[in-house]
């Protein structure tokens, strides 16, 4: 009946994250000999994970105000905590992204667990599974404790994913990972804490977590200031942006390339998007008081990122590397609080997910043939695997932003809007695209191209069916989007003009 169909379309974003949920839990009750079974289960609740995804997308309207697929549900009422999940466009698009790279990592990790010798093939994709439940969590939820208990309970699964299946320096990069997002949670949870005794002394309502009542809050500029801290630095910490990024590296790393792949594809834009989603309209004096801070901060971090991914001997770590340059556009597109940056920013997560996502599967399929992932053990691949040298082509003219792929849309957009209100920063920024260009096309002469040594000749192979089937779903979606840049601009765009018009009106939102 309509009233049954409209009862599950208001628990639609709570079913989409049971979805994943219940294949963790059958996934992780079988044998440990079953290991097909538990790739099995994984990938087919992943897909239809997918599917719930794409059609919150598709069916999204995009010029309406405020949340969509909302539900709230009483879960600690002595202190108004509500399982509360919406989304807008910006949030959509994410988890649209979050949820096609899920099924297409597991793929491409099919035979990486029994290939490394660690671990139990139904832990690793359970926690695979595990994870992208609290993805979609952390990106729906419109209770800010409910979006802060998605956010540490993210650590979980990664913190494993890591410590149980990553390289020989693992355990380090597990504890480096956990302590610099744990301490970065403190310094949200102190500030949530703050927001509410705000919220309970000013509020209409009294206390709340709710973010549209805290969005309505009129609170004074000092006390904006003070509470943006905590949750900046956690999204920092998260984004990762210098100086917070150290623990990036290491943990890309020593994580298994699907590992790395959702951790920087996915993960790392829970900084971002807070800082979009969050930090704009509930705090709009603090954010443009620290705008030049940060702003300088971003700068750092494009330059930054980019000259230590020149430096690299290892492909994972220049991968890591150019992923903290990305993000500095994303950041600096933020906080110029324009459409066209804030828009720019919000695709630019969704593309660097999947060219960054290419990026880490590429170089984990060639590193489980040739057992190393530096730059020095290859050489002369396109002699031995033709077609695996045009996919590492197109991944690396993806990150660097060619024009005609997603992500040129992106960075040009995200420029534009920085030039539109400080030229010279826009300016500077520019060059680090050229600094892409060098150290993407660096490593692919030095990986592909000349002739190949006897070892790569032994051990490299071409591209498998199953990787193609991995990578070529993403190679497609980045053209798709370079081609047709508007199928998700559509849905940004007007959610970004809804922050940046609580942002600008100031006093919390009130205008």
């Amino acid at each position: 009946s309509s009233s049954t169909l409209s009862e599950a379309l208001t628990m639609l974003l709570t079913s989409l994250m049971l979805t994943p949920l219940v294949g963790a839990i059958a996934v992780f009750a079988l044998p440990a000999t079953r290991t097909l079974l538990a790739k099995q289960i994984a990938l087919v609740f992943a897909t239809i994970t997918t599917a719930g995804a794409v059609y919150v997308g598709a069916t999204l309207k995009p010029n309406a105000k405020g949340m969509q697929f909302t539900e709230s549900h009483a879960w600690i009422p002595s202190f108004n905590i509500n399982w509360a999940l919406g989304v807008d466009g910006i949030a959509a698009v994410l988890i649209v992204m979050a949820t096609i790279l899920v099924p297409l990592v597991i793929i491409a990790s099919w035979n990486d667990v029994e290939r490394i010798g660690r671990g139990t093939v139904k832990g690793y994709f359970g926690l695979i599974l595990l994870l992208e439940t609290f993805m979609i969590g952390v990106f729906a939820a419109t209770d800010l404790f409910l979006f802060y208990v998605f956010f540490e309970a993210m650590l979980i699964p990664v913190y494993f994913l890591i410590g149980r299946f990553g390289g020989p320096q693992r355990a380090y990069a597990a504890m480096k990972f956990l302590l610099y997002s744990l301490v970065g949670g403190l310094f949200m949870l102190a500030s949530l804490i703050g927001l509410y005794i705000v919220s309970m002394r000013t509020g209409a309502a009294g206390a709340s977590f709710d973010f549209q009542t805290l969005v309505n809050l009129r609170i004074d500029p000092a006390t904006q200031k003070m509470l943006f801290l905590g949750f900046f630095f956690a999204f920092a910490v998260k984004a990762p942006m210098v100086p917070f990024h150290t623990w990036l590296p290491d943990a890309a790393a020593e994580s298994t390339p699907g590992t790395a792949t959702l951790l920087v594809g996915v993960l790392d834009k829970v900084g971002t998007f807070g800082m979009l989603h969050f930090l704009l309209p509930i705090f709009p004096e603090a954010s443009k008081f620290y705008a030049p801070v940060i702003i300088t901060l971003a700068v750092i971090s494009i330059f930054y990122g980019a000259l230590l991914a020149i430096g690299q001997s290892d492909m994972m770590r220049l991968v890591a590397f150019s992923s903290i340059s990305h993000f500095g556009f994303i950041v600096l597109g933020i906080f110029v609080f324009t459409s066209q940056g804030l828009s720019g920013s919000t695709f630019y997560m969704v593309n660097h997910g999947f060219s960054t996502g290419a990026l880490f599967l590429v170089v984990g399929f060639l590193a489980s043939r040739r057992g190393s992932s530096l730059i020095a053990d290859f050489g002369g691949v396109t002699r031995v695997a033709p077609i695996l040298s045009g996919v590492i082509l197109l991944a690396g003219l993806s990150s660097l932003a060619l024009p005609g792929m997603s992500s040129f849309v992106s960075e040009f957009l995200v420029l534009l809007g920085t030039f539109t209100v400080y030229q010279w920063v826009a300016v500077v920024a520019t060059t680090g695209i050229v600094l892409a260009a060098f150290y993407i096309l660096w490593m692919y002469q030095r990986v592909v191209t000349g002739e190949p040594s006897q070892e790569v000749q032994d051990t490299v192979t071409e591209i498998s069916r199953r990787e193609l089937v991995a990578i070529a779903p993403i190679i497609a979606l980045i053209i798709a989007l370079g081609i047709f840049p508007q199928a998700a601009l559509r849905i940004i765009n007007p959610a970004v003009q809804q922050v940046l018009n609580i942002q600008q009106w100031g006093n919390g939102g009130q205008g």
